[in-house]
């Protein structure tokens, strides 16, 4: 493909890079080169933590323990629950240290010892000279002075030497393991030498499941533009079909499929989904509920006989297309956090508080659907972590259509057909994510899509796959903006992944060339607002056209923003990447085109009423504590009548980045706002002028 980087040319620059920056490495080891070159091309979009190099590290004898009679016992010995808390005990240690940790393993019977000599296999993850710790990835992690007891040793246990007749005191240490049913069986090491230089201690007996082929994890998904069909998508360990009841005595037959290593993408070293990294996904079955009312409320449940059933389930169609009211959610670059202490893979700190904030809104009947822009799980090719991801979203995603787009994190990896030569999917190259969220698309690996609820027309896109002229994307694109009647859905949005604009620019966040391929069909079919991801922040621009201002808003006699639509311009873009991960930190000088910045994360919510209003509304998330906040932008328009863009942000002023008399106002506002965890994007059309 034309605009492919070339992977070795790309690969030498960041070594090249990472060497210049990096000269003397500061430990007693190093990295093979290969895996520098992997930090430094993930460093901006990913978490490079010590748990993930697990697998670059050679197992070491525990030279300096002397005592075999360590024990680790786990409170459950059988039959766990679909989700508990495990406490983990371990005993008899005679030298507590603050590297020892205990890693939850499975399934149970993986290799915990020196794996086998094929280090060459992993020069893309950095094992070319070593070999690695695990054959099989840990689950997670915590270190043992998460107990603040274990290294002060108030635990004690006293036993008698037989041979020199005196008392030998040990210490105990306890963690608490948030654990959910992935359906294959688990153990727990215990683990001395930290995460750099790790050995075994001890092992736990194997714990199964009660039910591994329990049906869990449904969410549903809007499948047409009229509001009356909705598929059900949902995991389980029982490859024989099930069924979804719904309505008034509604029954479907599910259908089922799954995916295996041979599906995953790998290079000449095998990716963390060929190998290390990849978990047994069970199967995964779906079914289309038909014959719904659009803006009604229905219950269903999902399951069989044999495999047992999930709960009864509340929940809610969108609006039909060119209908009065849309409230929707929209967010990028989630992920998951642990419910617990421990490290792990990834961990998006703010996904929590995001998703228990989308939880409240969801239970009080103020969200018809939700949009996940891209970077959803951050599985990247360790698959265990889509189904503590699907249990995390759950409650939210079972009750609303959850609707997405694809990301780098789900699809990059080298030779596949993504746009992009990178490796940032871990060798899942959007298998996983088309499996287990089947979006109204036209065909496999083609993750782009349309769908209207309300007043309405979602263009959905992979800024993955092939975007330049005359693709099969790019035509797409094209049609489908051109045939939008906008007498029937007035606002169109356009939304993909990686943004046209930031003020965190480089080719890593912005690529100049998508923008200069896409965007002139933005302006063409006067597309209303932009949403992207992939950046880690929130920011929003001005109407914006080749890098120029074609309008700015103006403040009206109540301090709103209002941006001037009925004359229109050029499309708003906001980047809404902040939904959960670590966010990336704005630059001091900003382009001109940046209107406003907010070092804030969450989720974006929004209500549609069909012609007038448009809302889009930032909610500040301080720990568990929603904070609502005025309106500060407004964008409106005209059919017969006004029509009005809102955008509710919080209270505070936005930062106006061509406005001198705003700078000093803006570095304060950047102060204040990083007491706030997370934010929440809330988008609404409502009806001011409608005759009633």
């Amino acid at each position: 493909m034309e605009h492919s980087i070339s992977s070795w040319v790309s690969r030498f620059f960041i070594i090249l890079l990472t060497f210049l920056l990096n000269p003397s490495p500061s430990s007693s080891w190093s990295l093979h080169p290969s895996h520098i070159n992997s930090m430094a091309t993930h460093r901006n979009h990913t978490a490079i933590s010590d748990f993930r190099l697990l697998n670059r590290r050679t197992l070491m004898e525990c030279s300096n323990i002397t005592d075999p009679s360590i024990k680790i016992k786990v409170s459950r010995k059988s039959s766990l629950a679909d989700e508990e808390y495990l406490t983990v005990t371990v005993s008899r240690v005679l030298h507590p240290s603050e590297t020892d940790w205990v890693a939850m393993i499975s399934p149970s019977h993986s290799n915990v010892e020196s794996c086998q000599d094929y280090s060459y296999g992993y020069i893309q993850t950095g094992d070319f000279d070593d070999l690695p710790l695990l054959c099989h990835y840990p689950v997670k992690a915590m270190f043992m002075s998460k107990d603040p007891d274990y290294l002060s040793c108030k635990k004690k246990h006293h036993k008698k030497s037989r041979k020199s007749k005196s008392v030998v005191t040990s210490c105990t240490g306890k963690l608490t393991f948030h654990v959910i049913n992935i359906r294959t069986d688990i153990e727990f090491v215990f683990f001395g030498g930290g995460f750099d230089t790790p050995c075994v201690l001890a092992r736990s007996h194997r714990i199964n499941f009660a039910n591994p082929k329990k049906p869990l994890y449904g969410h549903i998904s809007n499948i047409d533009s009229i509001g009356t069909s909705m598929r059900l998508t949902w995991v389980s360990g029982d490859m024989e079909p099930q069924q979804v009841q719904y309505g008034d005595g509604n029954t479907l037959p599910s259908q089922v499929t799954t995916f295996t290593q041979d599906h995953m993408c790998s290079s000449s070293s095998p990716s963390p989904a060929k190998d290390f990294g990849w978990h047994d996904p069970g199967y995964i079955h779906s079914a289309v509920m038909t014959g719904l009312e659009p803006s009604s409320t229905f219950s269903y449940k999902y399951g069989s006989d044999s495999a047992g059933w999930s709960e009864q389930i509340q929940s809610r169609t969108p609006p039909a297309g060119g209908s009065d009211e849309l409230r929707f959610i929209a967010y990028g670059d989630m992920g998951k956090a642990p419910r617990d202490a421990s490290a792990e893979h990834f961990i998006q700190p703010g996904s929590l508080s995001v998703t228990d904030a989308i939880a409240d809104e969801v239970d009080s009947n103020k969200v018809d659907s939700i949009f996940h822009i891209g970077d959803i799980s951050y599985a990247t090719g360790f698959l265990v972590e889509w189904d503590f991801f699907l249990q995390q979203i759950g409650f939210v995603a079972s009750r609303v259509s959850y609707m997405t787009a694809i990301g780098n994190h789900e699809r990059d990896y080298d030779d596949s057909g993504s746009i992009y030569t990178l490796t940032d999917s871990g060798g899942e190259c959007g298998i996983p994510y088309e499996t287990y969220f089947p979006m109204p698309t036209s065909g496999k690996d083609k993750p782009w899509y349309s769908i209207e609820q309300g007043s309405v027309h979602f263009t959905v896109i992979s800024t993955e796959h092939n975007w330049t002229q005359n693709s099969e994307q790019y035509e797409w694109m094209k049609n489908d903006m051109a045939s939008v009647d906008r007498s029937k859905t007035p606002w169109l949005v356009f939304t993909g992944h990686r943004p046209m604009y930031s003020s965190g620019e480089g080719y890593l966040n912005v690529d100049d060339q998508f923008t200069k391929e896409v965007e002139p069909l933005l302006l063409e079919n006067k597309v209303d607002l932009v949403l992207f991801g992939h950046v880690h922040n929130y920011e929003r621009s001005c109407s914006v056209f080749q890098k120029e201002c074609k309008a700015s808003p103006k403040k009206d006699e109540s301090g709103i923003d209002v941006y001037d639509h009925n004359n229109y311009s050029a499309p708003v873009h906001a980047i809404i990447g902040m939904g959960g991960f670590s966010f990336d930190k704005f630059p001091n000088q900003v382009q001109l085109y940046q209107v406003q910045q907010r070092t804030l994360g969450g989720m974006t919510q929004g209500t549609f009423i069909l012609w007038l209003d448009f809302r889009l509304t930032l909610i500040l998330i301080e720990g568990s504590v929603m904070l609502e906040h005025s309106i500060n932008v407004l964008l409106f328009k005209s059919r017969k009548s006004e029509i009005a863009v809102w955008f509710l942000c919080v209270a505070m002023e936005f930062i106006c980045e061509g406005c001198n008399d705003h700078d000093e106002e803006g570095e304060g506002l950047r102060r204040k706002i990083n007491k706030y965890d997370r934010v929440i994007l809330i988008i609404m059309i409502v009806d001011r002028y409608r005759e009633i």
